[in-house]
């Protein structure tokens, strides 16, 4: 028993060695949510709110907000479907998590699971959930990162023939001048000012690096083709400041 535990510990201790982005997000400011409003201009709840529509399309049973951090789309989730569905909020971070689970609770929606663990092993049957979401985490999972092919071979695992994978996520502007601006706002406004507010650095550092050179939504399609999704689809929204993809087991 005491050497299961220890191999448990160290297992999650090699995890979090392997991928730095564990510890950058495991703290959690006081101003976390407040800063993302800030900086989309509260856009990001119009675009989530896009994404809860394509999950519940369907009539789903059980949904998965896949990253869920601080809650917002499982919360979002909850709201539109009545609470007729199973809604599960996974986050490796337990901190976000927690204030999670506390904004669940103020808003009524204490039906709603989170539950702590890794993405690319999560404790779910295969087929179980009829959609899974994610949002503005997909980037975290799928840049420049060597366990994208796992994350998405067990998001496909754990969802049902004919299930839906909705990714809502920041892109690159279709026009010249909207990217410049965006990529300018993100590098001299979003970084410095949200690493003062929130204290985390690093958090920010890799947050307008990884926007501002993240993919194009047709590479988002073709990587989702390639690890076995089919049906692959997506909207661009605000001139492309962030795009909406749909991909079908």
């Amino acid at each position: 028993m005491q050497n299961k535990y220890l191999h448990k510990r160290n297992l999650q201790h090699t995890q979090k060695e392997r991928r730095p982005l564990y510890n950058i997000f495991t703290a959690v400011p006081p101003s976390y949510d407040l800063i993302n409003r800030l900086f989309t201009l509260r856009l990001d709840e119009k675009w989530r709110k896009k994404a809860a529509l394509e999950c519940l399309g369907g009539h789903p049973l059980r949904v998965m907000d896949l990253c869920t951090g601080t809650g917002d789309l499982a919360i979002r989730l909850a709201k539109m479907s009545n609470g007729e569905i199973e809604i599960t909020g996974y986050d490796y971070s337990q901190p976000m998590l927690d204030l999670a689970k506390s904004k669940a609770l103020k808003a009524r929606h204490e039906s709603i699971k989170f539950e702590q663990g890794d993405a690319a092993a999560m404790p779910y049957p295969d087929g179980y959930f009829d959609a899974i979401g994610i949002a503005f985490a997909f980037r975290n999972l799928s840049f420049k990162n060597y366990d994208t092919p796992k994350f998405l071979a067990e998001i496909h695992r754990v969802l049902k023939p004919g299930g839906r994978f909705v990714i809502i996520e920041s892109s690159q502007p279709q026009w010249p001048w909207l990217k410049a601006l965006f990529r300018f706002y993100t590098r001299y406004f979003v970084y410095p000012v949200g690493s003062i507010i929130s204290g985390n650095k690093p958090a920010y550092k890799y947050l307008s690096y990884s926007v501002i050179h993240y993919y194009q939504p047709e590479e988002i399609c073709k990587l989702l083709k390639d690890h076995g999704f089919s049906e692959v689809t997506f909207k661009r929204l605000t001139g492309g400041i962030s795009a909406l993809h749909t991909a079908v087991k």
